[in-house]
């Protein structure tokens, strides 16, 4: 892709939080289990890509994905699990050396590894075999991308139950900046792709509800 087609890429923030006071972790680690719907609705949401708009005959490249996420949460991720298959991984920290232009990926072996989220974004936007731009945690790197104006959205998982955490989601949704507006579900159905389910979902005794924040 040539730069005077290079296209900023669109940033979509995913997380669960705990409702009372936007929680996302202990110890390094979920502050719940369990939760194999919400994960496999996680696991959805990030393989989907936008339909393939094409103004010639020839089949579309295959588009992929992308997950954005720092060092830790890239640790924290169970060996058998990593990297999460049918989309690029791309990691951050300090200490990488971003690639310039973005490689092409042809196997779910290695992430790739940037030294910032602006440059990972420089890097994505040569590209134009990535879809969906997701950014999944931690802590610091939602902080990033919440002062990045090319984040437009935020899917949040609100699990309404309590849990002791340590680690906090850097903003409350909707808050009082009059930012972030939710959205309904017929939005969210369309920009996810599928049908959510609606209102309080429980598993092994926890609630939580699927919504979707958008910048003004």
């Amino acid at each position: 892709m040539t730069s005077e087609t290079m296209v900023p890429k669109e940033l979509t923030i995913i997380v669960a939080t705990t409702a009372r006071n936007m929680g996302i972790g202990r110890a390094g680690e979920l502050p719940w289990t369990g939760l194999r719907k919400e994960m496999a609705y996680f696991a959805r949401v990030t393989k989907r890509t936008p339909l393939a708009a094409t103004p010639n005959p020839e089949p579309p490249k295959p588009v992929r994905n992308a997950v954005i996420m720092g060092r830790k949460t890239w640790d924290s991720i169970p060996l058998k699990f990593r990297p999460l298959k049918g989309r690029v991984n791309i990691v951050l920290s300090r200490s990488h050396t971003t690639p310039k232009p973005l490689p092409e990926i042809d196997t779910d072996e290695e992430p790739l590894r940037a030294a910032s989220l602006s440059d990972a974004l420089k890097a994505l936007e040569a590209s134009n075999e990535i879809g969906k731009v997701f950014v999944i945690g931690g802590a610091e790197i939602y902080r990033m991308a919440i002062q990045e104006q090319a984040t437009k959205r935020i899917l949040v998982t609100k699990i309404l139950s309590d849990f002791d955490c340590d680690t906090f989601f850097p903003i409350s949704l909707p808050g009082d900046d009059g930012q972030w507006t939710k959205k309904g579900k017929e939005e969210l159905d369309a920009w996810v792709g599928e049908d959510v389910a609606p209102g309080e979902q429980e598993e092994n005794g926890i609630k939580y509800v699927f919504e979707m924040y958008e910048r003004e």
